[in-house]
């Protein structure tokens, strides 16, 4: 590519890299599609494949994901019912299900867990729970009642304005959801699993008996090499209680109103037994919310379940300062000395990229958006919608440095600080990739026809 051409973006040079990229998406994607080739036509693993870089392309928060309109961008607009019908037929088909793509997001993250475990790092196996809102909807199979996150977002106060709505909280149709993923103390997050049920109707179910389920399946899976990170909606004897009887290692944010037995075995508060100990150590610690370090103190002692008087566990309280909630961690790990006690605030710190996921998931990928009354054909397209997001994190590892400057460089720039500086400019990269390959589509890959 000469100078101009690589200034611009355009030119053979372009087409050469176009290539490339959805080599990278093949190269991503390939157990999955060979096993699709096992089960499906030919023609319907193209569809599959084709619907991958679609969706790798198409930006639309509130019609991202409709059938009608990536059919458009298969075949053209002109035969968006002949491009429908493809993806609605690859969908629908009875010789494949979304066990297949879960089964590999399960491999991927036994990947990750070997890469974290070569250079004997830790390696954190993250939860969290969301709602898929389906505000205006009552067709769909399994819908049940969610509480919307956007309606509290809305009721929130703000500064200048007045007389925000208030009483209880707002439920809406929806489906409930949540996430595991797998991260060491550095590097990129990897998308193990992701699970969605309901409350309603014949396959109503609770929460805490699928994530149960989980608990045991992971428990069997990756036994004691990894350290489980939940955050206060977890914090609770009874599901503690399933945990130390699988023999798992985690890490809980516990509420300061929930009761503790401190080393004299008195049954106090979590806020009452850190009254009075003073911070043992101070450190800058980077707040990934907010994009800024702040002064934290640690503390850390002993102390037990009153429900579970024999199991010795140890809480951290990391203090981030004035007008600032203390965390409170309570973990299996044995915390002996300061170091201990910083590597837990640093664990539960990493717990901040699955909110990242969960928020990219709605707000870039618009998983709300499906528009599917089938309960198990929804599942594929929204477990499809995970292989992109999973392709997007991995663009993000050092291999692929060249290609992502040159990518938003050429397609995405940006000339504010904050934007530039990113770790993980995944909206950018994702607005760059579809800008890119609308400009320069590849004809398709001769091992899939």
């Amino acid at each position: 590519m000469n100078k101009s051409n690589a200034k611009s973006g355009k030119g053979q040079g372009a087409e050469e890299i176009s290539r490339y990229l959805v080599d990278r998406v093949y190269a991503y994607a390939y157990g999955v599609l060979e096993e699709l080739k096992r089960r499906l036509d030919r023609r319907l693993v193209q569809t599959f494949f084709n619907l991958l870089l679609i969706i790798l392309s198409h930006r639309h928060r509130n019609n991202g994901l409709l059938l009608s309109e990536l059919g458009g961008y298969m075949l053209g607009m002109a035969c968006a019912p002949a491009g429908t019908k493809r993806i609605a037929n690859m969908l629908h088909s009875q010789k494949w299900g979304s066990v297949l793509i879960e089964t590999w997001m399960w491999g991927q993250g036994d990947r990750k867990i070997e890469e974290c475990l070569h250079p004997q790092q830790d390696t954190y196996v993250i939860w969290d729970e969301s709602a898929i809102e389906k505000a205006e909807s009552l067709k769909p199979e399994r819908l049940c009642a969610v509480r919307s996150v956007k309606a509290r977002r809305l009721k929130r106060i703000k500064k200048g304005y007045y007389n925000p709505p208030g009483g209880r909280p707002i439920f809406v149709p929806g489906f409930h959801w949540f996430q595991v993923v797998v991260t060491g103390l550095k590097g990129f997050p990897c998308l193990a699993h992701f699970h969605w049920w309901t409350t309603r109707g014949e396959a109503a179910s609770k929460m805490r008996d699928e994530e149960g389920h989980v608990l045991d399946h992971l428990s069997k899976r990756w036994g004691r090499q990894v350290i489980h990170v939940w955050d206060r909606g977890f914090a609770g004897a009874p599901w503690l209680s399933r945990a130390l009887f699988a023999h798992v290692r985690f890490i809980v944010r516990w509420k300061k109103g929930n009761y503790l037995l401190d080393q004299n075995g008195e049954r106090r508060k979590a806020s009452e037994i850190s009254r009075r100990k003073r911070s043992v150590d101070h450190r800058m610690i980077y707040d990934c919310k907010r994009r800024c370090e702040r002064k934290t103190g640690i503390v850390f002692f002993p102390v037990k379940l009153p429900d579970i008087p024999y199991h010795q566990l140890w809480m951290v309280v990391s203090r981030p300062g004035p007008g600032r909630q203390p965390w409170f961690l309570l973990t299996t790990e044995p915390v002996r000395t300061v170091d201990d006690a910083w590597r837990t605030v640093l664990a539960y710190n990493r717990r901040w990229q699955i909110e990242t996921t969960i928020r990219f998931d709605k707000s870039e990928l618009a998983i709300e958006s499906i528009r599917i009354q089938d309960w198990e054909t929804r599942k594929k397209m929204m477990l499809i919608l995970a292989l992109v997001h999973g392709f997007l994190i991995s663009l993000l590892a050092s291999p692929f440095d060249n290609l992502r400057h040159w990518l938003l460089r050429n397609w995405c720039h940006r000339t504010g600080k904050r934007n530039r500086s990113a770790a993980a400019p995944l909206y950018r990269l994702r607005l760059a990739i579809g800008s890119f390959l609308f400009a320069f589509r590849p004809p398709p890959l001769p091992r899939l026809n």
